[in-house]
């Protein structure tokens, strides 16, 4: 499933994107500490939590992640959008629990 595919079906918002929409997600990645984000999470991941800022921009370059969710309505703050668009990272909001949206993307993902 691409980032552009689990935006649509689970009603995520697109707040960046570009080509990185149609990278394909192969798992889910559940984290808020990002030195453990650098080190453990998949390539390709969708990465859920609740850091919006410039400095989980880098991580998500770092670990290659297919994209950043933003859960529980947390902010994307203007400096981490322009490093974002800057380096097409994929990043989605969801209003929902970290867990409830991590569990949605996985349930799409292995039906």
């Amino acid at each position: 499933m691409t980032v552009q595919q689990a935006a649509q079906k689970l009603g995520l918002s697109v707040l960046s994107g570009g080509e990185a929409l149609g990278r394909e997600i192969e798992c889910v990645y559940c984290c808020d500490l990002l030195s453990f984000v650098m080190g453990r999470a998949p390539a390709d991941s969708a990465w859920v939590t609740v850091m919006g800022n410039v400095n989980a921009m880098a991580v998500a370059l770092l670990a290659d992640v297919a994209c950043v969710v933003l859960a529980e309505g947390a902010q994307f703050d203007d400096e981490a959008k322009q490093k974002a668009e800057q380096n097409d990272i994929a990043v989605l909001a969801s209003p929902r629990p970290v867990y409830d949206t991590a569990k949605e993307i996985d349930r799409e993902l292995h039906p």
